[in-house]
């Protein structure tokens, strides 16, 4: 599933000190970097490889690794079980694509946050560059792009990590001597915690990610019992997206067919009991 900005994002300038390396070497699956990179410094990122690597991952679950949040503690994947969760990679060097990817993902975020609830998933961002992403640095990213969410986590984690967590999300990125060329992609987890959905892009239609959180939800919804699980059922297939506003809103067309359905039903039972009340009663 494709997006409709860029999925590779290309080189953008950071500030001095930020980029580690000027190699090309794609960092991601084994063999995900590609020939051409390898023997040609200037080769650029093999897009249809880069996409190949992050399709590979979809049904399987990322190991546990250990992250750290801004206030330094540690945190886990398989603490976020339970809901989908979205995770994310930036670095905070980048100036341009990656603020910009992550103010629409903010946008993205709130919409299916107003379509199907506040709680009902959670979003991890990681820092993937290296020792510059630190729990400072990635909670100055999240204030300098107007995120308060709090089940919006900001993370890093250290050099050695980072190609591992790279190669389970399918992730590909490539030093360069302005910053990274990377994938530009949100992974959509199951609530057991594997791979679902790889959504591409800068910017994309927003029912492109809203719409596999619904599909998640609403098949926790059929196999949780209770009235929470019923009304979050109903509001899930209630809401319907609009292209014309971008966003979602009530199939009020639906209440129409569920009140009408109920009506007749009602006026079919009432039918049945005038009737056998009319019958004459036996001697």
């Amino acid at each position: 599933m494709t997006g409709s900005g860029p999925i590779i994002a290309a080189s953008h300038a950071s500030p001095p000190g930020s980029s580690p390396s000027s190699s090309r070497t794609a960092v991601a699956a084994p063999d995900a970097a590609t020939s051409a990179a390898q023997s040609d410094p200037g080769a650029g990122p093999d897009f249809a490889k880069a996409l190949a690597v992050s399709q590979a991952v979809i049904g399987t679950q990322p190991r546990s690794h250990v992250l750290r949040d801004v206030q330094r503690r540690d945190v886990r994947f398989e603490q976020y079980r339970g809901k989908p969760l979205l995770v994310n990679f930036v670095y905070t060097g980048c100036f341009q694509v990656c603020p910009v990817t992550t103010q629409f993902l903010a946008k993205a975020v709130r919409s299916a946050r107003e379509a199907l609830g506040r709680d009902n998933f959670n979003v991890i961002t990681v820092g993937f560059n290296q020792p510059f992403d630190t729990p400072d640095a990635m909670a100055a990213f999240s204030r300098q792009n107007g995120i308060d969410d709090t089940r919006w986590t900001f993370v890093s984690t250290d050099a050695a990590t980072i190609p591992e967590l790279a190669r389970d999300f399918g992730f590909t990125f490539y030093p360069t001597p302005k910053g990274f060329d990377h994938i530009t992609q949100v992974t959509v987890l199951d609530a057991e915690g594997t791979v679902y959905r790889q959504v591409y892009g800068d910017t994309f239609e927003l029912q492109m990610l809203v719409e596999p959180i619904k599909d998640l939800l609403s098949g926790q919804a059929r196999r949780a019992e209770g009235l929470g699980a019923i009304w979050t059922k109903v509001k899930l297939f209630c809401t319907v997206y609009d292209p014309s506003t971008g966003g979602y809103r009530a199939n009020y067309s639906l209440f129409v067919e569920i009140f009408a359905g109920l009506s007749i039903v009602g006026a079919v039972i009432g039918f049945l009991v005038s009737q056998r009340r009319r019958r004459p009663r036996p001697a």
